[in-house]
């Protein structure tokens, strides 16, 4: 039987206790995981007592909490704390979602807090996006038209147009999706992912955009759009409830509608 291990410098280990104070009631451990770059060390599991009524509801608060109380040197991204930058993306209890959206009491016991899974990790809960913002740019993110617009106002759509946009310009590229994607994780380097291909649906669906054609070809490969087998994590997972992938489907769509038309 074959068996496969990690590499001896990959595996996670058991690490620190920070106790909360004797006085306090209603106490919730948070344990996240930690790897420095620079001190050569395994990554390794903290674990933080957090009296919770000392602190917010959501595990954005405990975390808030945690860096500014109990040790600074944790790291992570947020910003906004209301959904909408997508800075705070992690896996929570086992769950790709925002820390900023995810209520404590939602978890029961301990609190298991690690980085976007199958990713490159910079420090701590910090992820290496470098990557996927490279996909994301390789669709061409903005309108693309020839036509000139109307010298005295935007260009209009009517009402039904904007509504085929409704479930594609909400997302807020957290990346919550693709890094819950099996297909991703295997094929990362030339497979899009959900989230990209989410984002080129909703240029092709805009009515005001003019290079359907060219964002088509340029999606034309057996791995940029078809390593999608429909899995379907990426619309579970959504923190916004998003679907993903109903979008690569219509792209999919689209394919074979213009190559029979």
């Amino acid at each position: 039987m074959v068996e496969f291990t990690l590499p001896a410098n990959s595996k996670v280990k058991e690490g620190r206790i920070f106790r909360a104070a004797p006085d306090a009631k209603r106490v919730r451990a948070f344990k996240l995981y930690r790897w420095n770059p620079d001190d050569g060390q395994n990554p390794h599991l903290d674990t933080y007592e957090v009296d919770l009524d000392a602190c917010g509801p959501m595990v954005l608060d405990a975390l808030i909490k945690i860096k500014n109380e109990i040790d600074t040197t944790v790291t992570f991204r947020r910003s906004c704390r209301e959904g909408i930058c997508g800075s705070c993306a992690m896996n929570i209890d086992g769950t790709n979602t925002l820390a900023c959206l995810k209520p404590i009491e939602d978890v029961k016991g301990e609190v298991r807090i690690y980085p976007l899974p199958h990713m490159p990790v910079v420090k701590d809960l910090v992820p290496d996006l470098t990557h996927v913002y490279a996909q994301y740019a390789s669709i061409k993110p903005w309108l693309q038209a020839d036509s000139a617009p109307p010298p005295d106002r935007e260009r209009s759509q009517s009402i039904e147009e904007r509504e085929k946009l409704e479930g594609l310009w909400e997302c807020i590229l957290c990346f919550c999706c693709s890094t819950s994607c099996p297909s991703y994780w295997w094929n990362g380097e030339r497979y899009l992912g959900p989230a990209i291909l989410l984002q080129a649906y909703r240029w092709i669906a805009d009515s005001r955009d003019e290079a359907t054609g060219d964002r088509l070809d340029q999606l034309e490969d057996p791995f940029r759009l078809y390593r999608c087998h429909t899995i379907m994590n990426c619309t579970r997972t959504c923190p916004k409830g998003l679907n993903p992938a109903k979008a690569i489907g219509e792209i999919k769509k689209l394919m074979v509608t213009r190559k029979f038309a």
